[in-house]
């Protein structure tokens, strides 16, 4: 089941979803608006291994906005910070966002009970698109889990992604090669 707007409300209340900053205009009917930060970042080399660390270079929007070109990888991320306990969290991009040739991630839309951080978005475009920092980009859903969790996201040992910060990562595929 998908948690209603008043539902993500009582689980923010009772601290099983947390979003920072939280903007009560931007919960949707089953749904909550995030929006793009200022941070975006594109890998360093245009051969990517998954084995090797690649490495990615970081830069800002500037206030008038930067184009995102097509046939281009572009790593951003959610302006917000969320931690969720109780539910499995889901990005997906905002209609609005996707009839202007933006999809916001290749594979990456659940998250895990237990992810704490800023959402990496993987950005591309259908063709050259202006964006802003603070627009809209997509929005969560919440879906009940059912059942006691064993290993919430981030306790893990082996979660990559733990590290809280409100820069977009890179991917840290090669981590599955070390042994």
């Amino acid at each position: 089941m998908i948690l209603t707007d008043i539902q993500i409300l009582k689980e923010i209340e009772n601290g099983n979803i947390k979003i920072e900053p939280f903007d009560k205009t931007c919960l949707g009917t089953n749904s909550y608006d995030v929006h793009l930060s200022k941070h975006l970042a594109t890998y360093k080399d245009e051969i990517l291994d998954a084995k090797k660390h690649n490495l990615i270079i970081h830069f800002e929007i500037p206030e008038e906005g930067y184009i995102l070109l097509p046939n281009r990888l572009y790593l951003g991320s959610t302006l917000e910070y969320t931690e969720t306990f109780n539910a499995v969290p889901f990005l997906e991009g905002k209609s609005s966002v996707g009839r202007l040739g933006i999809d916001i991630h290749a594979t990456a839309g659940k998250g895990d009970i237990g992810f704490c951080n800023h959402w990496t978005l993987e950005i591309s475009v259908s063709q050259p698109v202006r964006v802003y920092a603070g627009m809209p980009i997509g929005q969560l859903i919440y879906f009940e889990a059912k059942g006691e969790v064993m290993n919430y996201y981030h306790k893990k040992p082996s979660a990559k992604y733990n590290e809280r910060s409100p820069l977009p990562k890179e991917s840290m595929m090669w981590k599955n090669f070390v042994k």
